[in-house]
């Protein structure tokens, strides 16, 4: 371990730090080398500037290792598996050195001292600082020149590299280490002006962009301005006297936007470039690609310094980028480009047009057939898809770089298939190489990658898939204008469950309100429509019909397009694609199938839903919400005949009339799932939520009012409408009167939902199929409560089964577990339970404390600050309400041994959320019907990485 003065400023938190970072950067500040525009340079002396600047260090940091690791010549200090301290792209580098590949000789500078540079307020101890020449000087040793040597210039390129790939999102510096002296040395050197001038404007005006922050525009329009004046128009035409005028150009735009002079000290570019890496770590791209790809943001990059060799020496030189395999649709076959007489940027920068990578084997066969070789091998040491670049000198082949290829998840199914059948990977390493999120991909439409679009607003990804349609501000509006045939946005503050037609009939939803498990996300998850929730630029304007977002006014029958997948909102129609499943992921998902240990079920309400449930391997629904069967236009009168009776007769003729409906949802669901078990929830919301909105009555009673004709008795039932919902009102309806109270306090309600069930059952049963209802009380918080309810579903399965004379119908009576208090009771309640259903969107509501539909205001700032580190009612918090449904699970099955026990909630269908359902011992999850591939996925990862800990642990 190497022991590291520390300074003992505090430490800067992320804002801090980002603060620290101005446009126009003090060059003094910012380096340890002498100050720019020194004759002769010298890596270890350093002015009275630099050093007053750095204070007296007296804490320590500890280094657990070096802080160098250098490769070249054959010989790597580091290896392929070192990926956390070296980064993707250094552990790559040292690997390829280890295999003889051709390398330029380099160091990496690791991960950890990039920890320590932000702990250190953006500066370099120099206890590390000062063992940077000594590793300059192992590559001047390999490549056979001097960092600085104005006869025989070393020039060094300076690279991040973090632990996963995040292509483009930090920086690069080429041609490090050119100067006024430098410059005369390479052109001597290679005989060739033209190649020195323009590696120097490269460098000076990468430098100026990623060290200094000054806007690469700034630099492309002198560029411009030349070859305009110059009547050209590539940057190859350009000549020695064009590329000098320019640099000079450059100079004087650093010079005034910085207040200081272009550093022509090589030690000092290295250094501020070096830093400039570091601090690319967190830049804003960065920071929003890692949140996008739940990438940790305390891993840190490294920076890679290493030789530098040029493609741009002539027509036997090049660059180029490749793929061992298709990344798009994983064919296997050699995919890239290059250019020749060109450097790295210009192949991936759009100014020269570059040429597949099959050419090169005409062009150069030798240079062709090396490189097939090498990235052959890599694929097959790696087990993987190789992303790699290399560049040509002169007809030599390097290698600069490989790592697991990006690709779609189209391809990453193709090739973790075909890996398999090529015996490179087993059947379980090909089931971890695919994120269970991804397959969201392949499930729904998503926007063309070759569209064009202008983003206006952005909320949350509340249900993935891509849909265009003209907007409409109510449900009424939106089934009327869907049955025209064209597509349909449904656009509102928040849904409530009156809305229910219209989301059906929309293409997307998109609400100003609410948030991932809000009403919206949630019923659009289950339909598999694509859903933006929580867009607080968005102001909906039911009355004016119209949307506004800034000045923006968007107005009914106008056209949007939502971004479900990431939370994107589009003015106008952008192109979609649909989704095609092909047979590797029927093939791939049956590899999951063997190895899961939990069962995935699916919530599911009708049997549109449950088929497509079937369709993508739900073994059984594990939640079947029947208030979503009352909303229908024929039922939702008998629904609110019920609400306004006065008496008990009154209500049980009202539920007599829904009994057929409910029996014949129930058989639909039981035919269609064909002997699987189907959970089915009795009632749950409030009363208060069938009927209409109190204000769109009162609009209705003043108008009827103001009428001629005499509308007497639908007066008195929209009065008597009224003063429900008065009586019904409730402060706090998620906490109120609802779930198993309204069985309690209304039985006969529970005796129709039971007799429905067990009718539609014993119909089945008369047809000689197998049928497994499962009864769910909800809201259970005492076993009283619990025990009133069994007592009614008791004594109407036995009515039932009586009745139509049926002796073997299996059905079980249990309980959902979403009052905090049932989980510590849970060996209670077990004691009546045959089975718990974790419902963690509520549980997760009283454990917090958060309402599920406001905590959207707060809640993305929470984890935007760390205070939490996910939304908990998109992954479930697994030290608070994760600890109670552990209580839960161990106390259940203290009392009933064999208790079977599955989670309905949202979480049922999030990766993080499922693993913690395996090693917390459930026997299912259940989540949204376009969720189970997910699911399946997720459980068997979760079987795999058990195994994986096991074994690690029985070593």
């Amino acid at each position: 371990m190497v022991a590291v003065k520390k300074e003992t400023k505090r430490q800067p938190n992320r804002a801090s730090v980002k603060s620290k970072i101005p446009r126009k950067v003090s060059m003094a500040k910012m380096t340890k080398s002498k100050s720019a525009g020194s004759k002769k340079s010298n890596p270890e002396k350093k002015s009275s500037r630099e050093k007053s600047s750095r204070g007296k260090s007296t804490a320590k940091f500890t280094l657990e290792h070096p802080a160098y690791y250098f490769f070249g010549g054959g010989k790597a200090d580091g290896d392929g598996a070192m990926r956390d301290l070296l980064g993707g792209k250094g552990a790559g580098l040292a690997e390829m050195t280890r295999a003889g590949i051709p390398v330029p000789a380099g160091f990496t500078i690791t991960t950890e001292v990039c920890k320590i540079y932000y702990q250190n307020n953006l500066e370099i101890p120099e206890e590390i600082d000062r063992e940077l020449p000594k590793f300059m000087g192992k590559i001047e040793d390999i490549m056979g020149a001097k960092f600085g040597d104005p006869n025989n210039p070393l020039l060094v390129s300076v690279r991040s590299g973090a632990k996963f790939s995040m292509p483009g999102m930090m920086d690069t510096i080429l041609n490090l280490g050119l100067n006024k002296d430098t410059l005369e040395g390479l052109t001597k050197k290679t005989g060739d002006a033209r190649f020195a001038y323009d590696n120097y404007r490269r460098f000076v005006q990468m430098f100026g962009n990623v060290v200094l922050g000054i806007d690469k525009e700034k630099f492309e329009e002198i560029i411009e301005a030349k070859k305009k004046e110059r009547r050209i128009k590539q940057d190859s035409s350009l000549s020695v006297e064009d590329l000098s005028d320019i640099v000079k150009k450059f100079k004087a735009i650093i010079k005034k936007k910085t207040g200081e002079s272009f550093p022509d000290d090589p030690w000092q570019q290295l250094r501020l470039a070096r830093d400039a890496v570091f601090r690319s770590w967190n830049n804003p791209r960065a920071i929003s690609y890692r949140k996008l790809n739940n990438i940790p943001s305390d891993l840190g990059t490294a920076v890679n310094i290493q030789a530098m060799v040029f493609g741009n020496m002539g027509n036997n030189s090049g660059t180029g980028v490749g793929f061992t395999r298709n990344p798009a649709t994983g064919e296997k076959e050699f995919y890239g480009e290059y250019l020749l007489n060109a450097q790295g940027e210009d192949v991936v920068a759009g100014i020269r047009t570059p040429q597949p990578i099959s050419q090169l084997g005409s062009e150069m066969p030798e240079v062709y057939k090396q490189l097939k070789e090498i990235t052959t091998r890599l694929e097959k040491h790696y087990r993987d898809v190789q992303d790699f670049e290399f560049t040509i000198q002169q007809g030599k082949l390097y290698m600069l770089q490989t790592r697991a290829g990006k690709r779609t998840v189209q391809a990453a199914l193709k090739i973790a298939v075909d890996m398999v059948k090529e015996k490179l990977i087993t059947k379980e390493e090909a089931i971890m190489r695919l994120e269970p999120a991804q397959l969201d991909q392949l499930l729904h439409p998503r926007l063309d990658p070759k569209a064009e679009y202008e983003v206006i607003a952005r909320g949350l990804p509340a249900s993935p898939g891509a849909a265009s349609g003209a907007i409409y501000f109510t449900a009424e509006a939106a089934v009327k204008a869907a049955k025209g045939g064209d597509p349909v946005i449904l656009v509102r503050q928040e849904t409530n469950p009156d809305d229910i037609e219209g989301m059906h009939a929309a293409a997307g939803i998109l609400t100003s309100r609410g948030g991932m498990t809000s009403h919206a996300a949630v019923v659009a998850r289950g339909m598999g429509k694509c859903c933006v929730a929580g867009c607080e630029a968005a102001r909906v304007n039911e009355a004016k019909k119209q949307l506004q977002i800034g000045k923006l006014i968007i107005k009914e029958k106008e056209i949007i397009t939502l971004n479900g997948s990431i939370g994107e909102v589009m003015l106008g129609p952008v192109a979609t694609i649909e989704p095609e499943l092909s047979g590797e992921f029927a093939e791939y998902m049956s590899w999951a199938d063997e190895i899961r240990k939990l069962k995935v079920r699916a919530n599911a309400d009708t049997p549109r839903d449950a088929k497509q449930a079937r369709k993508f391997g739900a073994e059984g629904i594990g939640l079947c919400r029947t208030e979503h069967m009352f909303f229908s236009e024929d039922r939702i009168p008998v629904v609110q005949e019920m609400i306004l009776a006065d008496s008990t007769e009154e209500r049980q003729q009202a539920l007599d009339k829904l009994l057929p409906f409910q029996r014949a949802d129930f058989r639909a669901l039981f035919e269609v799932m064909d002997g699987l078990p189907v959970t089915i929830r009795t009632l749950d919301p409030p009363l208060h939520e069938f009927l209409p909105d109190k204000r769109e009555i009162e609009n209705e009673l003043e108008e009827l009012d103001k009428a001629d004709e005499h509308y007497d008795e639908i007066l008195a039932r929209k009065r008597k409408i009224l003063q429900r919902i008065d009586e019904l009102k409730e402060i706090n309806p998620m906490l109120g009167h609802r779930g198993c109270r309204l069985g309690i306090v209304f039985p006969e309600i529970t005796e129709m939902q039971v007799r429905a069930i067990i009718e539609a059952a014993c119909q089945v049963i008369r047809d000689k199929k197998r049928v497994v209802p499962e009864i769910m009380i909800p809201l259970v918080g005492h076993i009283n409560e619990l025990r009133n309810q069994i007592e009614i579903v008791r004594r109407v399965a036995e009515e039932v089964t009586t009745k139509f004379k049926v002796k073997n119908l299996e059905y079980a009576v249990g309980t959902m577990i979403e009052i905090p208090r049932a989980a510590i009771v849970a060996d209670e309640i077990a004691t009546e339970a045959e089975f718990f259903s974790f419902g963690t969107n509520d549980l997760t509501q009283m454990t917090m404390g958060f309402s599920r539909d406001d905590a959207g205001k707060f809640l993305r700032y929470y984890v935007d600050k760390g205070i939490l580190p996910n939304d908990p009612f998109v992954s479930i918090d697994q030290e608070g309400v994760g600890y109670l449904v552990d209580l839960g699970v161990k106390g259940g099955r203290r009392t009933r041994p064999d208790l079977k026990i599955g989670i309905c909630g949202e979480h049922g269908g999030d990766p993080d959320s499922i693993d913690f359902c395996h090693r917390t011992g459930l026997n299912y999850v259940s989540c949204s019907p376009f969720r189970v591939p997910i699911a399946r996925l997720a459980a068997a990862q979760a079987t795999i990485k058990e195994k994986k800990k096991t074994s690690e642990r029985d070593k």
